[in-house]
């Protein structure tokens, strides 16, 4: 049983799909601490919160410049696929096919050793099926052993009500509503998913929730 520090599970919404934590925690021990520093490290503000752009805005870039350093960059793959095709007959007979771009440019924003993370904060919900597409095709590839995806809690709704924007953070935007119930119908295929919320206690100028 792998126990996530309390000070990331005070921070954060927590789900663990295919005991992603298990093996991040036993066998990607190294990375997966470099991700739990760089979460207990995560602060944003309201004026973060407040700014234009989406996922060009500067959270996703607070983000870069805590796992960049430590080696996390992105990663994408590209494979055609060669089947064998034997017929057994008066002759045994064997051909093979070549399946061009079976794997089509997936791509991961933050990868290291076989580990993936990506940050979703503000993109169009549809965005989470091309992530967990990504995450599979590099599970299915032997790339990866699990991946970490860092969305908003729906905690957070009360933080842009209060501030008069909860129209630029729709229901129809990356949060972590929208991303539940496709890892819970599987859309991640085998790929073990440890998935984090960003909650109001990460926001340093907002009041923080008691312990």
């Amino acid at each position: 049983m792998i126990t996530i520090p309390e000070d990331i599970s005070q921070k954060y919404e927590i789900h663990n799909f295919r005991h992603a934590a298990e093996i991040l925690g036993t066998s990607c021990e190294s990375d997966f601490a470099e991700i739990l520093n760089a979460l207990h490290e995560f602060k944003i503000t309201t004026a973060d919160i407040m700014a234009s752009g989406g996922n060009e805005s500067n959270i996703p870039k607070i983000v870069s410049q805590l796992m960049r350093p430590s080696g996390w960059f992105e990663a994408r793959i590209h494979g055609d696929l060669l089947v064998t095709v034997t017929t057994h007959g008066e002759h045994v007979d064997t051909r093979e096919i070549t399946i061009e771009s079976f794997m089509d440019g997936h791509k991961v924003d933050y990868v290291k050793n076989e580990v993936a993370f990506d940050l979703e904060w503000n993109s169009k919900d549809q965005t989470f099926d091309r992530d967990l597409y990504a995450f599979r095709a590099f599970y299915d590839a032997g790339v990866i052993s699990a991946a970490v995806l860092l969305t908003r809690s729906e905690s957070l709704n009360a933080v842009f009500k209060s501030l008069g924007i909860m129209k630029k953070y729709g229901a129809s935007t990356t949060w972590m509503g929208k991303l539940l119930y496709r890892l819970r119908a599987g859309r991640n295929g085998g790929c073990p998913v440890l998935v984090f919320g960003i909650t109001p206690n990460v926001i340093e100028d907002w009041p923080h929730e008691e312990s």
